[in-house]
C-alpha cells in the first residue's frame, strides 16, 4: 500500500496523517496513531469494546515473527477485506479505532503524570546532597587554605 492509496481509501473518514513507520505506515488523525499499514495489510486499533467487531468479521491480531516466537499484538486487528470495496464502511470502523485509540490514551497519561511527578520528587534529594557537598568541599578548602 502506497500513501496515496491510503489517502484515498480514508476520504470518507477525514483528513489522516500517513508517517513511515516500520515497513509500511502509521494512520493518525487529530494526532492519534489508530491504524498501520504494513505489508501484511491494514490494521486498526482495536480494545475490549471493539475487538468482538473483528472477531465477527473473522480478523485476527496483528502478529510479527522474532527469531525466538511468534508475537501478537492484541491492540491492533486487521481490517476485513471487504472494507476495501466499501469507503464508507471503513470511515466507520476508522471511527472506531481511533476512539479505540482515544481511550488507550487516557489510560496512559495518568501514568505518565505520576512518573513525571516521581522523576521530579527523586531529583529533588539528589540536587539537595550535592548541595550540601558542595557546601562542605567549599568550607574545607577555606580551612586548608587559611
Amino acid at each position: 500500500m502506497d500513501r496515496d492509496f491510503l489517502i484515498d481509501l480514508f476520504a470518507d473518514f477525514g483528513p489522516v496523517t500517513i508517517r513511515k513507520m516500520f515497513s509500511g505506515f502509521g494512520i493518525s488523525a487529530d494526532g492519534t496513531n489508530f491504524a498501520l499499514a504494513l505489508r501484511a495489510g491494514l490494521y486498526f486499533r482495536a480494545d475490549e469494546q471493539s475487538i468482538p467487531q473483528f472477531e465477527a468479521e473473522g480478523s485476527k491480531p496483528f502478529q510479527y515473527q522474532t527469531r525466538a516466537k511468534t508475537v501478537t499484538v492484541n491492540s491492533y486487528w486487521q481490517l476485513p477485506a471487504r472494507l476495501f470495496d466499501d469507503s464508507e464502511e471503513l470511515a466507520g470502523w476508522a471511527r472506531v479505532a481511533l476512539a479505540a485509540a482515544q481511550r488507550a490514551a487516557l489510560r496512559k497519561r495518568p501514568k505518565a503524570r505520576k512518573a513525571a511527578a516521581r522523576t521530579a520528587a527523586a531529583k529533588k534529594p539528589v540536587a539537595k546532597v550535592k548541595a550540601a557537598a558542595k557546601k562542605k568541599k567549599m568550607a574545607s578548602r577555606k580551612k586548608s587554605s587559611s
